[in-house]
């Protein structure tokens, strides 16, 4: 734990190259949590992080990685993590975060101004199933990851699955002896987890439930919101979901989490545990 021994740990922030333009490259985004004594996992819609992420580090970065199985970079395939655990180096401090697929069906609403990165990337074109089937099953594909993500050193998050496809898969890695599961941005609209929902989630001692700054930014929930799930999960996580060309830098979103932990009436102790303690617990060994 001492490697991630930081003020803050941001288990979710998008760096270039990605689906859309973001603010920085994986190596700017190193300096940037650097600079504030951080650490960060780099996320990308298009295509793993975990190489990326290695170089960083191999720089002196507090960098670690993703992989998010969309058809563009795999796929639901456990050759894909495999290749991607390797590629993040044997001595990353810090667990690959694999995503469950998060280009799916139809495409969310969104208040972001998001400008493609490449101009001949059809995003349509790379929607992929949901993962479960018409009778609320889970794909096989889905167990398949599930499975392998058990013997390797990684933290299997939703991705963008909505509550009902969430529950099936939490209930599927507890059978499977998944070590390290996260619920994505659990209280966005698209997911639709209630603060009663994560209560009764709480004695599943492999889950995190992660909210982020940007649900916050874009109006999806408040301050009071915050609290309230803070306290009805033992194990909730703080990232930023940011990197966005016009949503705050990293500086900035770092000053606005003082104003919202403190309007949320949250304690040191409580910020502590969700900006280092859970996210670093999620990550390590």
């Amino acid at each position: 734990m001492s490697d991630l021994a930081r003020r803050v740990v941001d288990v979710h922030y998008h760096a270039g190259p990605d689906l859309y333009r973001r603010r920085l490259t994986s190596s700017g985004a190193g300096r940037a949590y650097a600079e504030v004594g951080g650490w960060v996992v780099l996320k990308s819609h298009l295509t793993s992080s975990a190489a990326r992420a290695w170089e960083a580090r191999e720089e002196g970065l507090p960098v670690s990685g993703t992989l998010v199985l969309n058809e563009l970079a795999g796929g639901l395939r456990p050759r894909a993590i495999e290749q991607a655990v390797y590629a993040h180096g044997p001595d990353s401090p810090a667990r690959l975060v694999v995503h469950l697929p998060t280009v799916v069906g139809p495409g969310h609403a969104s208040a972001l101004r998001r400008t493609p990165f490449h101009p001949r990337l059809d995003i349509d074109r790379w929607r992929a199933a949901p993962t479960v089937d018409a009778n609320g099953q889970l794909h096989r594909d889905v167990t398949e990851v599930l499975r392998a993500a058990r013997d390797l050193p990684v933290v299997v998050a939703t991705g963008h699955c909505p509550r009902d496809a969430a529950l099936r898969i939490v209930d599927e890695a507890v059978r499977l002896g998944v070590s390290r599961l996260l619920l994505t941005h659990a209280t966005h609209p698209m997911s639709g987890f209630t603060p009663n929902d994560l209560t009764n989630l709480s004695d599943v001692p492999s889950l995190y439930v992660e909210l982020t700054a940007l649900t916050l930014l874009l109006g999806h929930r408040d301050t009071g919101h915050l609290g309230e799930v803070v306290r009805a999960h033992p194990r909730v996580v703080f990232s930023s979901d940011l990197g966005q060309p016009d949503q705050p830098d990293v500086k900035a979103w770092l000053e606005l989490n003082e104003q919202w932990f403190r309007a949320a009436g949250l304690t040191n102790r409580e910020t502590r545990a969700i900006t280092w303690t859970n996210p670093t617990n999620l990550l390590t060994p």
